[in-house]
């Protein structure tokens, strides 16, 4: 999947302009790419459009202007957009009070490397978060927002056309499973063939 470049980003007035439709669009982009593994895990699949939209708003929220504070933007934020037969998650810990947090978090350390997707009874794949995961244990508990990429053969992608693809959870503190949506499949069969 091609990467987003400098000049198909938006200056902040540019933006603000057209920044009311863009977020509409993305709402609408995401409804199909989005899991939940009850109680309170949340995946939303990245792709371009998804990856556009975020360094638009850290620009927006950081009021970023000069092109080398924007370029880093764009070059940390390309990193989530997925290759050929890979697929790009940010995995989101919500749990709404503040309380709830306190207590679990410290117990979910490491949820990242626990995420798994089933292509139907051939194939597991285990997710591989990125660097900055690994923080979790020097933290003594889990980040909110994870980063992960999950790489298939050619083999596996053919089979995720056809079979039913389960995402499993197996933390010894938070173990779940859900089926992923047609809707939701559909777009990420475009995501692992598109170069």
């Amino acid at each position: 999947m091609k990467k987003v470049t400098k000049e198909e980003i938006l200056n902040l007035y540019e933006y603000e302009k057209v920044r009311a439709q863009k977020v509409q669009e993305i709402i609408q982009i995401k409804k199909n790419r989005r899991v939940f593994l009850e109680p309170f895990v949340h995946l939303v699949f990245e792709n371009r459009d998804t990856v556009w939209f975020q360094i638009q708003e850290m620009i927006r929220a950081e009021r970023m202007a000069r092109d080398e504070d924007i370029q880093k933007e764009i070059d940390v934020y390309n990193e989530l957009i997925p290759d050929k037969n890979e697929l790009s998650v940010t995995m989101f810990i919500e749990i709404p009070d503040a309380e709830g947090r306190k207590k679990i978090l410290p117990k979910l350390v490491g949820i990242h490397d626990h995420l798994y997707f089933h292509v139907g009874n051939k194939h597991t794949v285990h997710a591989v978060a990125d660097e900055r995961s690994k923080e979790d244990y020097e933290y003594g508990k889990a980040a909110v927002v994870h980063f992960l990429k999950v790489r298939f053969t050619d083999q596996q992608v053919e089979d995720f056309k056809r079979e039913r693809i389960t995402i499993e959870i197996t933390h010894p503190e938070h173990r779940g499973m859900a089926e992923i949506p047609e809707e939701v499949k559909s777009e990420l069969i475009k995501d692992l063939s598109s170069e």
